[in-house]
C-alpha cells in the first residue's frame, strides 16, 4: 500500500531530473547515486549486491564516478526535497493527512528488525525530517527497502541470481520482458543464458514462458517475501493496522489516478482499477 508514495521518485518528471540537477550523467547515474546514497559513498560491487537485479557493468558505469560529482548527503537532500514536492503537487491534502499517517508509520519503522537488511537500516536513519511530507516519503521509502532486502534474501535462498529472477518474473507475466531486460542492463546473451539455466531446472519452457513448476516457484517467492515483509506490522494492533490502511487508501488512489506512474511498470504496481497491494508489496526490487 505504501509503494506508490515511494515510487514517485522514479516516475515524477522533477524527481527524474535529479541527476541532471546535480550534474550527474543521465537518469541512471542519478538513480544509482540516490538509491545507494543512504549507505554512503558505496562502491559498485557492494551496490550491485544490495540492489540485486542490475547487471554489474551498469552499476559500475555510475559508481563510484557519481561520488566525485555529488556526495551522498547532497544527493539525499535533493532526493527527499524533490519527492516531497512531487507528492504535494499530486495530493495537496497530504500536508494535513501526514499528521495521521506519520505516527503509526514511524512506529512500524522504528520497531522493524534491521539485521541483514542494509538498505532498510540505512534509510531508517534518515526518517527525522522536519518537513512532514518529506518524512512521510522517507518512511514509505524505508518500508519499501525493507521489502526489497527481504525479496533478495528469498531469491538467494531459492538459488536465483539477479538475471534469472528477472527472467522468471517476466516469464510469469509479472513484469514486462521487453523493457525490464534493458532497464536492468542485461544483454540478450546474458538473458538467454539465464533462461537456459531456468529451463534446465524446469522453470521455463522452450518458448520462454513459465512452466507450472515455474509459476509455483514464483508464487512461493512472493509468498515468502510477503511473509518477511509483513514483520514490521507486528508492532501495531490489528485495529491500528486497519486504520492506517484506511487512511492510506485515498492517498494511494490519488497518486495512481494522477497518471504519474506508468502501467505496466517495472516495479509491478497495479493500475487504479486493480486491487491495491498489501502494505509494503512490490514485485521487483
Amino acid at each position: 500500500m505504501t509503494e506508490p508514495l515511494h515510487a514517485v521518485c522514479y516516475f515524477d518528471e522533477e524527481c527524474r531530473g535529479l541527476g541532471k540537477a546535480l550534474s550527474l550523467k543521465g537518469f541512471w547515474m542519478g538513480y544509482f547515486a540516490s538509491r545507494t546514497a543512504p549507505l554512503g559513498a558505496v562502491d559498485p560491487a557492494a551496490a550491485t549486491a544490495v540492489l540485486g537485479v542490475f547487471a554489474p557493468r551498469m552499476v559500475a558505469r555510475a559508481l563510484p564516478a557519481a561520488w566525485s560529482i555529488a556526495g551522498p548527503s547532497h544527493v539525499l537532500d535533493e532526493r527527499g526535497s524533490r519527492a516531497a514536492r512531487a507528492l504535494r503537487r499530486i495530493g495537496p491534502e497530504l500536508e494535513r493527512g501526514a499528521a495521521e499517517l506519520l505516527p503509526p508509520l514511524q512506529k512500524i519503522v522504528d520497531d522493524a528488525p534491521a539485521l541483514a537488511r542494509p538498505l532498510f537500516a540505512a534509510n531508517r536513519a534518515l526518517c527525522d525530517h522536519a518537513d512532514p511530507v518529506e518524512r512521510l516519503w522517507q518512511l514509505t521509502t524505508t518500508l519499501r527497502e525493507f521489502r526489497g532486502d527481504a525479496h533478495l534474501a528469498v531469491l538467494a535462498d531459492e538459488g536465483l541470481d539477479g538475471c534469472e529472477a528477472l527472467v522468471l518474473a517476466a516469464a510469469s507475466g509479472r513484469v514486462p520482458e521487453d523493457t525490464i531486460r534493458q532497464d536492468r542492463g542485461w544483454t540478450e546473451e546474458e538473458w538467454a543464458a539465464a533462461a537456459d539455466r531456468l529451463r534446465s531446472r524446469g522453470l521455463v519452457d522452450a518458448r520462454g514462458g513459465a512452466t507450472e513448476h515455474g509459476l509455483r516457484e514464483r508464487e512461493r517467492i512472493e509468498q515468502a517475501t510477503d511473509r518477511l515483509a509483513a514483520r514490521p506490522l507486528n508492532s501495531l494492533p490489528e485495529a491500528e493496522i486497519q486504520a492506517l490502511l484506511h487512511a492510506l487508501e485515498p492517498v494511494v488512489r490519488r497518486i495512481l489516478a494522477a497518471e504519474v506512474l506508468p502501467f505496466p511498470n517495472p516495479i509491478g504496481l497495479p493500475h487504479l482499477d486493480e486491487p491495491l497491494p498489501s502494505p509494503t508489496v512490490s514485485d521487483a526490487p
